[in-house]
Parts: C-alpha cells; structure tokens; sequence
C-alpha cells in the first residue's frame, strides 16, 4: 500500500476499462488523480467512486486530439493539485478492417486518437513533470504494436508508433537530465470494454460481430484465459512508482505469454 503516495496522476481514457482501473489503483495506492475522457458521466462516476474509497480525484472531460483542452487540462491539474509526476497516456480507439477497406477517415481518426493525442500529452506534460523535479510517463501501446494482426493494420501501426516514440522521449529527457522517465504498456488480449466496438470478426466474416476476448484467449493466450484490467493497472502502477526508477526507454509486455513465441494448444 502508499506505492504512489506523494504523487500527482493524470490518466487520459480513464471512464472505463484499463483507464479506470488505472486511476482506481492509483488513487488507492496514494496518488491524486486527474482523470480525462469524453465521456462525462462514466468519468463523474469513476471519481465519485474513488472519493467514496477514501482517494483524491478530480475528473475533465477531454479529447485527447485537441492541443488547447491539453494546455488547460495540466494547469487545472497544478493549481488543484500542485504538481504532475505521472502521466498515464491511455486514450485510445480500436477500428478494425482490412487495408483495402478501411477509409482513410477512419485510418486518421486512429492515428488522431491514439498518436496524436499520445505526442500532445507528452509535449504538454513533460514541463509540469521538468517543474515538479521529475516524473514517469506511460503510453499504452498494445501486443499489436509488437506484431502484426490480421484486420487490424491501422491500429498496429498507432501502437508501433507509441512504442518508438516512448522511446525515443525517454532519450531525450535523459539528454536532458530532467528525471522523467518514459515506458510503453503492451497489454495482450484484455477483457475490456473495446471489443465490443470492433465491428468485425475476421475469423468468421459475420459483419459487426463483436470479437469475444475469452474465446480468442482461450485459442491464443499460453495461460488461456483473458487478462483483466486490473492486470494492466498493476504493471501501471509499478512503472508510476519509485520501485521502477531504473527502468526507462522499454516495454512492458502484460500478455499472457503470447509474445513468448509460437504457441498451439494440445
């Protein structure tokens, strides 16, 4: 308990899913949480409950794809809190479809959401974090941002991007010797709400059926089973914490042991 004691969260897509579960542990274990997300009442609702607990917690709406809300959303975060020492740079959408059919307004309203918004949170939340003597900032990427997925083209290559570009912000925070560090989280296959917003199931070809994270899991995932959000929020939680102040420029790999290597059940 108290790993985050002391420090100051903000956790953007945090209404549901990996996000609320993120700003949940992180309030638990101490943080003052700053939650973002567009959808107002689930985000009042996530705050209400942290409160109820016993934690500290404000909620902003937020679309992440707007650089004027960013500049707004962090001093907000400083005059009620003071500080930011962690940013959890969650939003993120998933829009599946072949490369041959998905549109290109589709294919830049993902990179809008989940590389755009993750450049903006950097560029406005690395001052606050240089102004508070340091920090950990976590992008959440995906096992898709490690390999390649049928149907899914379009998001593998937003979280390949989140994955080189935390890369390539913790070097140069380290050039500059502000004490932030920076890490990607590459959850595998989660129990969370954005399966049911995939519109498509590759395998079977039934147009706008939802993909079941328990039946792909128990094909694909060594341990057979879906992860939680609460698993991700853990790894979260370690990379937030003074425990992983070694630890900058990698990745975090919360799969079930899919990246582990070629797998078939027998």
């Amino acid at each position: 308990m108290g790993q985050a004691t002391g420090k100051v969260a903000l956790v953007t897509g945090a209404a549901s899913g990996i996000g609320a579960a993120c700003a949940m542990l992180l309030a638990k274990e101490g943080a003052r949480v700053v939650a973002t997300d567009i959808d107002a009442g689930r985000g009042v609702e996530l705050v209400e409950a942290i409160r109820a607990a016993g934690g500290q917690a404000i909620f902003l709406t937020q679309d992440v794809t707007e650089e004027h809300r960013w500049s707004e959303v962090v001093a907000e975060a400083e005059t009620t809190f003071g500080r930011l020492d962690v940013l959890v740079s969650n939003a993120g959408v998933g829009l599946a479809a072949p490369v041959v059919e998905m549109t290109l307004a589709d294919f830049r309203k993902q990179n809008a959401i989940n590389l755009d918004g993750v450049f903006l949170s950097c560029k406005h939340c690395i001052p606050a974090m240089r102004r508070a003597g340091g920090g950990s900032i976590i992008l959440m990427s995906s096992v898709a941002g490690l390999r390649g997925a049928v149907g899914l083209a379009g998001y593998c290559a937003t979280k390949g991007g989140v994955r080189f570009f935390g890369k390539a912000v913790a070097l140069e925070c380290a050039a500059a010797g502000d004490k932030i560090r920076c890490n990607t989280v590459h959850p595998g296959i989660i129990d969370t709400p954005i399966w049911g917003k995939i519109p498509l199931d590759a395998e079977t070809s039934r147009a706008n059926a939802p993909m079941d994270p328990h039946a792909i899991a128990h094909r694909s995932v060594p341990l057979e089973r879906a992860g939680t959000a609460d698993d991700i929020a853990r790894g979260v939680l370690w990379l937030a914490s003074d425990a992983s102040s070694y630890v900058s420029g990698t990745e975090l790999v919360i799969d079930g042991g899919m990246m582990a290597g070629a797998f078939f059940r027998t």
